[in-house]
């Protein structure tokens, strides 16, 4: 079995020079976890939540997966949604999706890729919902955009309509459900100004935000 001593390396380079800067970083860390934040991200490799928000370990709870979904059948997201509402009481859930996200672009086309297309079959059905608007923006890349754009609202409506969230609500704990997408060419992250913190803001929030991006 080969050993990845690079990787190794970089460990301990990255524990020294923490340690160097803060003495006592690992032994509060490992008393407890107190994030105010969930994030629920991409997978893909270039969008690293810690690093582009500049957050330290035990400052972001991450779930990731392909296209940044939140699906009422996933109950992998939805443990880790619960866990960060009820047990760690994160106080904001940030969405993020990416420009040039691979998942968006597959979902726009028509190939066979294999198990991958069942996960995407809800982002399909978002692109034809908006197909005949999202046909009319070029160039393509800009299309792609707007999808990527369109996801996040349709991820945070589904996080909002979630019994975790909801009954969170009505306990009148304090958290708001945030879309963002992250630029992979600029290295931004860009506010798509959909925040949800009650349930009677969550209605006309998407409709207004949905014709705002189809009609940039």
């Amino acid at each position: 079995m080969k050993i990845l001593k690079q990787l190794f390396n970089n460990n301990q380079e990255w524990s020294e020079r923490i340690k160097a800067e803060d003495p006592t970083f690992f032994e509060k860390l490992a008393l407890q976890q107190a994030p105010e934040y969930l994030w629920i991200g991409c997978s893909d490799s270039r969008v690293p939540a810690n690093q582009l928000t500049g957050l330290l370990p035990g400052d972001v709870f991450v779930h990731r997966n392909v296209a940044n979904l939140v699906m009422h059948t996933d109950f992998n997201c939805l443990s880790v949604v619960q866990y960060a509402v009820e047990v760690l009481k994160v106080k904001h859930i940030i969405i993020c999706g990416h420009y040039g996200c691979g998942g968006v672009k597959a979902a726009m086309g028509d190939a066979e890729l294999g198990l991958i297309d069942n996960w995407l079959c809800s982002l399909k059905d978002l692109y034809h919902r908006y197909r005949k608007d999202l046909l009319g923006i070029e160039p393509e890349q800009a299309r792609e955009d707007a999808l990527c754009e369109l996801n996040v609202v349709e991820q945070v409506a589904n996080l909002c309509r979630t019994t975790i969230v909801q009954h969170a609500w009505q306990r009148g704990q304090e958290l708001s459900i945030h879309g963002w997408v992250y630029g992979i060419k600029d290295g931004k992250l860009h506010d798509l100004d959909v925040c949800v913190s009650e349930k009677a803001e969550t209605p006309d929030v998407y409709r207004i935000l949905q014709q705002r991006i189809l009609d940039k």
